[in-house]
């Protein structure tokens, strides 16, 4: 059997496929479990397969690529505009089909294996970071109803913790007493876990000569080094350090109509968690200002004399993450933006 085009419609259990001929008509249209899916796929000869991006898109996208097949992944938001009449598993999957072989449809880099492994590490590690952060809270929010108060952050609560638990005068009853000192283990422990993720990530990055050079930029450390590596890999899939920019959601929205342009906030679109890394990142640097490169610093001096702070925070952002598109894809060294030394006479 010979077709155009196919478009799969995952699911947990089952997949439904509907393969197009040249002239864009439904031929085929079968439902599969995976190890049904990849059998029949295996004796199959067409042109390009198409699936959305999401959770077990990847595992089956190399799958198929062992097979010999050309498969793209789409962002599900760009699929939907095909999807012409109500909603079905057969609908989606040939609307899927249609959509891949758009000449100017945008398409999602298959990851591999070690990506995969990092996205999983990170994703657990955020895990914990939030947990972390709702136990403090809740430390917080219990001594306040005691009448005690504590400043935010982690390193308060665990400086005064320890005390407050030891005062017979702050007159917290045993059951209380008992609650902050369980909830202070549980802090503790998810403290490890972190630990522990963030030693991973520190080798991680000392090993991998890519992150060495995404590290050499100010305001990226290891943990965002080894997050970009994972999300974008070195890069290529994107031809333009906007283009990266605005996957990650910090460049501005646009409304124009009848000629008449008009630009929003950041549109967030795209990775949030990236985006929030190279944000803290960008504000840490501000911090530092008069430390960075001549070049930088004289441009971020020029830029927070006219604008918020926070605004120049998420610019930064986005001129760290054009950086760091051009170390990876041009697979060169950082080098610190420097002002030009005016000539001598």
């Amino acid at each position: 059997m010979q077709l155009h085009t196919i478009g799969i419609d995952l699911g947990k259990t089952l997949f439904h496929l509907v393969g197009l001929n040249q002239r864009g008509e439904v031929v085929v249209r079968k439902k599969f479990s995976r190890k049904q899916l990849l059998h029949f796929t295996a004796n199959l000869q067409v042109e390009l397969i198409g699936m959305e991006a999401c959770g077990g898109s990847h595992f089956l996208g190399r799958a198929l690529r062992e097979q010999g097949h050309e498969v793209r992944l789409m962002p599900a938001q760009y699929v939907k505009p095909y999807v012409k009449t109500n909603k079905s598993d057969y609908i989606d999957a040939e609307a899927i089909a249609e959509a891949v072989e758009r000449p100017k449809m945008r398409f999602v880099p298959i990851k591999s294996d070690d990506q995969l492994d990092l996205q999983s590490l990170y994703r657990v590690r955020e895990r914990w970071v939030m947990r972390r952060t709702a136990v403090i809270n809740q430390i917080r929010g219990l001594l306040l109803e005691r009448g005690i108060t504590l400043r935010q952050g982690r390193r308060h609560v665990d400086e005064a913790l320890p005390g407050i638990l030891e005062d017979a005068s702050t007159k917290l009853s045993g059951a209380v007493r008992l609650l902050l000192a369980q909830l202070r283990l549980e802090l503790d422990h998810l403290q490890m876990r972190i630990d522990e993720a963030d030693a991973v990530i520190q080798k991680i990055a000392g090993e991998n000569e890519a992150c060495r050079r995404l590290v050499a930029i100010p305001g990226i450390g290891p943990v965002t080094a080894t997050a970009i590596i994972a999300a974008i890999g070195n890069g290529a899939a994107f031809k333009k350090g906007r283009g990266f920019s605005a996957w990650l959601g910090i460049v501005p929205g646009e409304y124009t109509t009848g000629g008449k342009q008009k630009l929003l906030g950041i549109s967030k679109r795209g990775n949030s968690y990236l985006r929030r890394l190279f944000v803290q990142g960008a504000r840490a640097v501000l911090q530092q200002s008069t430390k960075q490169s001549s070049g930088l610093s004289a441009w971020l001096a020029q830029l927070t004399s006219r604008t918020h702070r926070n605004v120049a925070a998420v610019a930064l952002a986005n001129k760290l993450a054009r950086m760091a598109w051009a170390v990876l894809a041009k697979n060169e060294p950082y080098r610190p933006p420097m002002l030009a030394v005016a000539a001598t006479t």
